[in-house]
Parts: structure tokens; C-alpha cells; sequence
């Protein structure tokens, strides 16, 4: 039988968040205990190719109709493939007849190489994607799972820190409960708050951090902020613990433009631990205002919340949309937009960056390496093409910028308002 000290010990740690269950009945403490100080990017994870062994063929590269060839594709840059150890003739070809290939993260081998990366330019770690829309089908789980298990084994390799993202896009308000019921499956599957396991696994509070994305946006979603309210509150009981990030519209603070008009929305935040909005094609070089940023770090310092821009490299979709206007919809000027932007957070106060994304080619933010634009393969004869990393630039420069980034919000180096130049 217990002693009445063990228990009463157990039901203090319970209540601070530091429950014998999450830390797997040891005192091993988590190697990143809060998100404060940390720049960590985006992971989508959401490609695959054909004989990946995903069995999803060409997915998300593939584009209109399921079809992946010359004029049809999803996806506006092309990966830098040289240092990936195992990759797949796609459909494409260069313009001197070569194949083109490509990476699926369904391998191992091309996660671990994602966070050699990260570790070797500075950049913290990643949250990993998770949309709900994909996990409701076995095809679907079966990919996030095995991308999920790819990298929690690299985070650990090379120290990164990890968390998950449910990304809420698409779902209905019957969907929202599948967040809670797929968390406690991760938990119990990969031991995902367990520190002894998954020592680089983020923390926040002191509690283990997921984030829930997509709540409060005037796009006529087909669930509310009262579906995400009762998620929220389920996930704050003591069965699960967690502190919660919430991807929140752009213009959440003022309830304005991408915003629903509704004070509810400050009401979920008010019992979050973080409110992260989503910055991605809100404004471009010439639009962009550091008053909005300043304006949310006020808001969030009045209301004990945490807060976590966003920024991102530029934007681009018109594979996509096959409509070659959309190329560079907002432009990446060598990174001159991207460090604006890291600028305007730092000098706001903020103590912590999210990175949109790390991998995402379809839309053109990805910050990995990249193929030169001038090095990328042909895109059929209807006058779409594929871009890439300024010709000029090598093929890491937002990675090393990412980098910088990172050790200028950690208080590293002197930088200012003008982009660093590499040496």
C-alpha cells in the first residue's frame, strides 16, 4: 500500500502538470520545457511518391483530376534532391532530356535528412502537421503515423524539438472530437509526453504542447469556436494536461477582416497558452505592417497568454491554380521579406518565431533546400513552368536565413533591420 506522503507527492505533481503518467513514472525532465526562446518551423510531411510503399502514389505533388505529369502538378518548387539517399523518377524531365526525381517522407532516410538540417543551421525543430481531414481514413493515418514515427526518431537524433499540430482544415463540427481521441492514441502508441522516450518531445507551462489550427476565421467553416471551445476545455482536464497553441486568423486581436466578429474567439484564446496567427498571404513587402504584431503582443500581454508570430519566405500557387499570374504572388527578394518580418516580431517583443513551413512546395513557402529556378525540370508546353530559389542564391539560403533568424530571437549576434549577408 501507498504511504499518504506518495500520494499526496503524486496529486501535487498531478496538479502542476508534471503527472507521474506524462513523464512515464521517472524524473526525466523534458529537454525543451517551453516554446519560449525556440524558432521552429512548419512540417507538412504530406507528400508521397509512387513505390514509396505509402500506396498514395504521386500524393500532393500530383495535380487537377489526381494526375501528376508535365502540366499537372500541385506544387510550384521543386526540392534541391542531391543530398537525399533514396528518391523516385517522377514523371518530369529537364530540358536536356534528364529524368527528374524526387523525395517521399514516407522514408526515413529523407526525414532524418529534414532535421540533419535543421540542426545544422540552427533552426530549433518543427511542429508536425496532422490534418483531420486525413487522419479519418486509414490511408491517411497510415501516412501521418509512419511521417510521425520518421521524425520523432530524427528529433531525438539530433536533438530537435517536435510537437504536434491538428490542423482543423476542412473538418466539420462532428470531425472536432476525433482530435481528442487521436492525441490520447498518439500518446499511448509513440509515448509522446513520456521524456524518457521522446526527451526533445516540446513542453509549454509545464505541460506537454500540442496546438489545434484553423479556429475563428470568417471563411464560412463548417465548425464554430463553441466546437473548439468544448475541444479545448477537454483537452485542460486532467486526463490529458496539455498546454494548447491555437492557430488563430491574422487579425484575430481587432476581430477584423479574416476575422470572425465575434468576442468569443478572445474568450478561447483567454484559455490557451499560446495564440499563433496565421500570417501566410495576408500581406506582401510594400503591405506589410509591424503595428499589427505589436498590437497582438500588447493584447496578449494584458490577457496572460503567450504569443508566437508567424513568418514566412513569400508565397506562390500557380501550379496549383495553373495560372502562371500567380507565380511569386508575393515575392521573396532574396529574403529581404522573410527578415522584415523576423524585424518587425523582434522588435514587438516577441520572444518566439513559427516558421510557415519548413516543406511546403506546393504554395511556395517552403524554406528547405529548394531547386535554383533556372535547375528545375519542364512543366508541359502550356506555358506553366516550376520556380524555385532565386538563380543567384544557393539552393540553403533560407534555411541559413531561418538560422539567423533563430540566433537573433536567442540573443545571439548583432543583427538589425538589414538582412544578413552570408560570409
Amino acid at each position: 500500500m501507498k504511504s499518504i506522503s506518495h500520494i499526496i507527492s503524486a496529486l501535487v505533481l498531478l496538479l502542476t502538470g508534471q503527472n507521474l503518467v506524462a513523464q512515464g513514472g521517472n524524473n526525466v525532465k523534458p529537454v525543451y520545457a517551453s516554446y519560449t526562446g525556440l524558432v521552429m518551423a512548419g512540417y507538412q510531411g504530406w507528400f508521397a511518391a509512387e513505390g514509396d510503399g505509402s500506396n498514395r502514389g504521386w500524393y500532393h505533388y500530383r495535380g487537377r483530376g489526381g494526375v501528376f505529369a508535365p502540366g499537372s502538378t500541385n506544387v510550384d518548387f521543386w526540392p534541391d534532391i542531391r543530398e537525399y539517399t533514396k528518391t523516385y523518377k517522377s514523371p518530369f524531365k529537364f530540358a536536356d532530356g534528364r529524368d527528374a526525381y524526387l523525395y517521399s517522407p514516407y522514408d526515413e532516410e529523407s526525414v532524418d535528412l529534414h532535421f540533419k538540417w535543421m540542426k545544422e543551421y540552427g533552426i530549433d525543430g518543427v511542429h508536425m502537421q496532422r490534418f483531420v481531414g486525413e487522419i479519418k481514413n486509414p490511408s491517411g493515418k497510415r501516412h501521418f503515423n509512419k511521417v510521425l514515427e520518421n521524425a520523432l526518431k530524427a528529433a531525438k537524433k539530433y536533438g530537435r524539438a517536435i510537437s504536434v499540430m491538428y490542423d482543423l482544415s476542412g473538418c466539420r463540427s462532428e470531425d472536432i472530437a476525433l482530435v481528442e481521441a487521436d492525441w490520447k492514441e498518439l500518446v499511448q502508441t509513440f509515448k509522446l509526453t513520456d521524456p524518457a522516450v521522446n526527451p526533445t518531445y516540446l513542453w509549454h507551462r509545464g505541460k506537454p504542447m500540442m496546438t489545434i489550427w484553423g479556429v475563428g476565421f470568417n471563411d464560412r467553416r463548417r465548425y464554430t469556436i463553441a466546437d473548439v471551445d468544448k475541444l479545448v476545455d477537454r483537452l485542460k482536464t486532467p486526463e490529458h494536461n496539455v498546454s494548447i497553441m491555437l492557430g488563430v486568423p491574422y487579425y484575430w486581436s481587432t476581430l477584423g477582416n479574416d476575422t470572425e466578429p465575434s468576442t468569443a474567439l478572445h474568450d478561447l484564446i483567454k484559455k490557451a497558452d499560446i495564440a499563433m496567427p496565421w500570417a501566410v498571404g495576408r500581406y506582401n513587402s510594400k503591405t506589410f505592417k509591424p503595428s499589427v504584431v505589436a498590437g497582438d503582443v500588447a493584447w496578449c500581454a494584458a490577457n496572460g497568454v503567450d504569443y508566437v508570430p508567424l513568418v514566412f519566405a513569400g508565397f506562390s500557387w500557380g501550379n496549383m491554380h495553373q495560372d502562371p499570374k500567380i507565380y511569386h504572388q508575393i515575392p521573396r527578394l532574396k529574403g529581404d521579406f522573410f527578415w522584415q518580418q523576423v524585424a518587425a516580431a523582434k522588435q514587438a517583443g516577441a520572444k518566439s518565431l513559427y516558421i510557415a513551413m519548413f516543406d511546403e512546395i506546393d504554395e511556395g513557402t517552403a524554406i528547405f533546400k529548394a531547386a535554383n529556378e533556372k535547375d528545375t525540370p519542364l512543366n508541359g508546353d502550356g506555358g506553366l513552368r516550376f520556380i524555385g530559389i532565386e538563380d543567384d542564391l544557393p539552393t540553403d539560403h533560407y534555411l541559413w536565413l531561418a538560422g539567423q533568424a533563430a540566433a537573433w530571437i536567442r540573443g545571439e549576434g548583432a543583427y538589425n533591420e538589414s538582412r544578413p549577408q552570408r560570409k
